[in-house]
This record gives C-alpha cells, sequence and structure tokens, in this order.
C-alpha cells in the first residue's frame, strides 16, 4: 500500500480528506498539470510547481479486470478494474474503477473520483490511507 513521507504527506492529507490533488508547473510557457506528484516538472524540468486541487472529474481511457492477484489485499477484491483515467486537467492516472458492472464500461466514459479507505488500505500498523478511486459520473 502507499508510503507516506515528508513530499508525500500533503497528498494523502488531502486524500484522507476528500480531495484529489495534482502538481502543476509555475513556470513561464509550461503550466503543465502533472500525477503521480513529483518535486519537478516532467514536461519542462522546472522544480517551480505547486500543489493544486483537482476537479475529479475524469473519463476512462482504459482498463483490465483482473480476476487473480494473489498479493494483499488485492486477492480479497477479485474481480477488481484496474484503469487508467484521463483527468479533466490533463494528466493520466493509474487507478480502479469501482461500482460499475464490468460489461458498462466503455472508453471515454465520464468518472467521478472517490476514496477507498478502512480495512486493507493501511500497511502493518500504520494508519489507513484514503486512496483515490473513481466510479461513474
Amino acid at each position: 500500500m502507499p508510503g507516506t513521507d515528508a513530499f508525500s504527506r500533503v497528498y494523502w492529507d488531502a486524500a484522507a480528506q476528500g480531495r484529489l490533488l495534482l502538481r502543476r508547473c509555475r513556470a513561464d510557457g509550461c503550466g503543465a498539470a502533472h500525477h503521480y506528484p513529483r518535486e519537478f516538472c516532467p514536461r519542462c524540468w522546472s522544480e517551480d510547481v505547486a500543489w493544486e486541487e483537482a476537479s475529479g472529474r475524469a473519463t476512462l481511457y482504459t482498463w483490465s479486470v483482473v480476476h487473480r492477484n494473489d498479493l494483499p489485499p488485492f486477492g480479497e477484491r477479485v474481480p477488481y478494474v484496474a484503469a487508467v483515467v484521463d483527468l479533466a486537467e490533463g494528466p493520466r492516472m493509474m487507478t480502479e474503477v469501482v461500482d460499475c458492472p464490468e460489461a458498462d464500461l466503455r472508453i471515454g466514459m465520464p468518472l467521478r473520483v472517490r476514496f477507498r479507505t478502512g480495512a486493507g488500505v493501511g500497511a502493518g500498523t500504520a494508519p489507513a490511507v484514503a486512496v483515490p478511486v473513481f466510479g461513474p459520473a
């Protein structure tokens, strides 16, 4: 499960509050948003990046239904939909699609962020974290 450190703490604290954060470059002529959060812009390499709250809107880019996964906690969830979504702000994000039958999945379908918390999210004695997942809009 995700580990937190001093840099990512802001991201995970926001997720616990039901907010999805991105990083956006503030360099002149760039302005690119990116996810996963990094301390530099992957487009222009500027270190002038800041946290920004995302709208939570996305569209489905691609997916795969996972029927077997022996790693905890994923084995308890099979089958599940591993997916890549296009966030409204531009970046692509690996995630999971929830609350949607496999037969209803369509490339380009509108999705909204949700957050999975509770059992199976925290690691060992570490506090549980909220993980962003997406469901039908």
